[in-house]
């Protein structure tokens, strides 16, 4: 089956290039290296991808000592420029993971590719990454993708591992093996958010290559508690950032592919234009910038949903009708 989201293939056994190398070439001593790794800055192209002023905020990291250590890691990493050529050729290298609904794939399955992908969508919407992506991202597929771990964020306390059983029953894969490989957290705060993204970064340097997929649902969820009002909307603004700056560089850096739910409001002002859907996403222009890839949600008749591309750096609008079933997410019965 043709696949939706494709991802830069790597070699399994060695995905780390010569900017992905162990903060252990840098020589620094233990104590340093934990300072590093408890942040998840766990390579040396984690320290490239870092400032200098956050660096310093490590406690016990004097300035001297970061200069040295960005210092060190400049010598190792390259000057970071490909040619188009050899960028389209990476780009050619790519792995699918299966949605369960034809429609979707062969509508959608040029829009995916590393970095950050946004589902948005309204109440009864269902957003399809959660029905099937946790099973259908361990499965092997086409072009020598052999399948991978998933790591789940939940924020709103909805993650079932009894549907993934359900999923697995249509896919013929053992229940076990399938719970086993998708690892759950529960996010209370948006500064837990936060803190849970340095424990996939390391999660993913410890076990190089095998985690496919990271998954969290929702994104805006806990920041629509921890900041209320106008008076907190710049400071929650900045905190969202530096979330979806850190997940795009994990991303990058680990060769995975990022989902993340959001939920959307009404528009006020949506009845002075006309707008036949008087809903937008909610998180603004930045949740907006930051998303390589936002697809909408809608509910039709019964259990069709219908998803639309509303952002996609590669893709015009276009959209697909799909339907939910007990195993998942499947073509549209006409």
């Amino acid at each position: 089956m043709k696949a939706a989201e494709d991802q830069v293939v790597e070699d399994e056994a060695g995905y780390q290039d010569d900017e992905v190398t162990c903060l252990s070439e840098l020589m620094l001593n233990m104590a340093d290296l934990k300072k590093l790794k408890s942040v998840g800055i766990c390579t040396v192209k984690g320290i490239q991808m870092t400032t200098r002023r956050a660096l310093c905020n490590i406690k016990g990291l004097s300035e001297a000592k970061v200069d040295k250590i960005k210092e060190a890691a400049g010598k190792i990493l390259t000057n970071g420029f490909l040619t188009a050529f050899e960028y389209s050729a990476k780009r050619k290298q790519v792995f699918h993971i299966m949605t369960g609904s034809l429609e979707f794939e062969l509508r959608f399955a040029p829009t995916f590719f590393r970095n950050l992908q946004m589902f948005f969508h309204g109440f009864l919407s269902f957003s399809p990454c959660l029905c099937c992506s946790p099973v259908t991202a361990q499965l092997p597929g086409e072009d020598g993708y052999t399948g991978g771990k998933v790591i789940f964020i939940d924020t709103e306390n909805t993650f079932r591992p009894d549907r993934l059983k359900d999923i697995a029953d249509r896919f013929n894969v053992d229940h076990d093996a399938v719970l086993d490989n998708v690892l759950y957290a529960r996010a209370y705060t948006s500064e837990h958010q936060m803190e849970l993204l340095d424990f996939v970064a390391a999660k993913f340097h410890e076990e190089g290559g095998v985690f496919k997929l990271l998954i969290i649902d929702s994104i805006m969820a806990l920041f629509r508690v921890d900041f209320s009002g106008r008076g907190e909307l710049a400071e929650r603004q900045q905190k969202l950032a530096q979330m979806l700056s850190r997940l795009q560089k994990i991303s990058e850096e680990y060769n995975v592919a990022v989902f993340v739910t959001n939920q959307m409001t009404a528009d006020p002002g949506a009845g002075m234009t006309f707008q036949a859907d008087p809903k937008k996403p909610i998180g603004g222009h930045i949740l907006a910038h930051a998303s390589t890839t936002r697809i909408s949600l809608r509910k039709g008749r019964g259990e069709l949903r219908i998803a639309k591309i509303f952002d996609s750096p590669d893709m015009p609008e276009n959209e697909a009708t799909f339907a939910i079933t007990p195993g998942g997410i499947a073509d549209a019965k006409e």
